[in-house]
């Protein structure tokens, strides 16, 4: 658990910010002191750029026109008692130490470079300048210095460091401890303000990726994403994430939804092609064994009867084999249309022309009320076929000494073919699954067709960028709507025929 929580992008973001201040603490306060360094520097050679000069006027050092060397070795015994905090050196035109104040012992260097010394003399504000250090070999600080005896005839050079090694050792000695605990106390305050300040904006800033996360491992589990609330992801890039995130899930939702209808439908679907088929294959099936059974006592008729009714099941039985091989192909898009341009008028005439012996063996008559010559740009023969199903099925669901109205009109920038009968119509109930396959209102019968032949007639004006509808009127109407190419003239031309 503990583990766990280490690794959780809080924890990790709080170790970040962490290690962050202190890298952060830790230069700022080595930047700190050499600030504090360099300002103590030039502080201190602005205020004493102009000792050595002092110093030679004011103890008498020149006298007439010499350096009186015992009046400097009097100021060297002076300064190490009363400022042993500066370091003062006789320096000749080369600069080759002379003599000095120091520390014999400590003396590092024979000469020091005069470049800094000429250039401080040239400009007196380039400061601060350092300068050789004769304690060392590699380190300067800032100086002081003119030439002796005079600036007009120079022998040398009073050459003072200002911060001599007594002050570096009285320095160390008096801000170790205190800077030390300055700086620890500067960098625990800022860190630990800091921290506390980070922690609460990496909490506000993390606490809607817990929540996303959540929502992440609500929907694993399988709750629905609609018992989280909604987010307009209008604000930042977590927001919008999120939003993102609820549409994906919904998305998802839905589809496996849709994906339980599917697999509800199909299992439907196997039940219900599982009785058609079984019905055909029974029925073939026992006239073929009652023929082989009693061909003895059979007489020629009964024997030509049971064959052709087996030959008959078989046909029925081909056809719906084939009409399942025509919607599995409809439905993958395996099957697609071959659009051209032809006056659907005339197609709706010859179907209904091929239908006529139907429809006078049932007694209906098949009239045609409206034909506008328009051209539709769609595939001939997949036309044809959802004509002949419609208009079939008008013929079988009209009663005797009744019409089936058809007409071709322009609606919406298209052509609509109408096939009306004078049926009972379909229920309300049983509109929106009409065009489901092997779908059969309840109570009808399943012995004449499969219920295969809408479904399909659907799926091939969808195909074709049309559309398949139906409502009731006296009966039950069903409208094919196609585009149109273009209107030929005289459009308005209208016909009433009856066949």
């Amino acid at each position: 658990m503990a583990l766990s929580v280490f690794r959780t992008l809080y924890a990790r973001l709080a170790l970040g910010l962490f290690l962050l201040l202190l890298v952060v603490g830790g230069l700022f306060t080595f930047l700190s002191l050499a600030s504090v360094r360099e300002y103590s520097a030039a502080v201190s050679h602005q205020l004493n750029r102009d000792l050595a000069r002092h110093l030679v006027s004011d103890r008498n050092l020149v006298t007439d026109g010499k350096l009186n060397r015992d009046a400097l070795k009097a100021l060297f015994e002076l300064y190490m008692t009363i400022n042993p905090s500066i370091e003062i050196y006789l320096l000749d035109q080369e600069g080759r130490i002379l003599s000095y104040s120091a520390d014999p012992n400590k003396i590092k260097r024979n000469r020091v470079s005069l470049a800094p010394i000429r250039t401080l003399l040239n400009n007196p504000d380039a400061y601060p300048l350092p300068g050789d250090d004769p304690r060392s070999h590699d380190r300067r600080k800032v100086f002081s210095v003119t030439p002796v005896p005079s600036v007009d005839n120079p022998n040398g050079y009073l050459y003072v460091v200002l911060r001599g090694e007594e002050y570096d050792l009285a320095e160390s000695m008096v801000h170790s401890d205190r800077l030390l605990r300055l700086g620890a106390g500067a960098l625990a305050v800022s860190l630990l303000v800091g921290l506390l300040a980070g922690l609460v904006f990496f909490r506000l800033l993390t606490r809607r990726l817990s929540g996303l996360t959540e929502r992440v491992e609500a929907f694993e589990s399988g709750m629905s994403a609609e018992r989280t609330p909604a987010v307009d992801g209008k604000g930042d890039d977590i927001d919008y994430l999120t939003a993102r995130f609820d549409q994906m899930a919904k998305r998802i939702a839905a589809q496996l939804d849709l994906l339980k209808d599917k697999d509800a439908q199909r299992r439907q679907l196997v039940a219900q092609v599982s009785h058609d088929l079984r019905t055909p294959l029974a029925s073939i099936q026992g006239y073929i064994e009652a023929v082989r059974m009693k061909q003895g006592a059979l007489s020629a008729e009964e024997r030509d009867r049971f064959l052709a009714v087996a030959l008959s099941e078989s046909h029925r039985l081909g056809h719906l084999v084939d009409e399942l091989f025509e919607l599995a192909a409809l439905d993958a898009r395996e099957k697609q249309p071959a659009p051209e341009p032809f006056v659907i008028a005339e197609l709706l005439h010859d179907v209904v022309q091929k239908h006529r012996p139907e429809a006078e063996r049932a007694g209906v008559f098949l009239a045609i009320r409206e034909l506008a010559p328009v051209r539709v740009l769609a595939d001939i023969a997949m036309t044809e076929r959802v004509l002949d199903n419609l208009i079939s099925n008008a013929i079988d669901h009209s009663p005797e000494a009744s019409a089936v109205t058809l007409s071709v009109i322009l609606r919406d920038g298209g052509a609509e073919v109408t096939i009306a009968d004078a049926g009972p119509g379909i229920d309300a109930a049983d509109m929106e699954h009409l065009f489901e396959p092997f779908y059969q209102a309840p109570g009808a019968s399943r012995t004449g067709h499969a219920g295969l032949g809408l479904a399909i007639a659907q799926r091939m004006v969808f195909l074709q960028q049309g559309r398949l509808t139906v409502h009731n009127d006296a009966g039950a109407v069903f409208s094919v709507w196609l585009p149109v190419v273009n209107e030929l003239d005289g459009a308005s031309g209208q016909s009433s025929t009856a066949l």
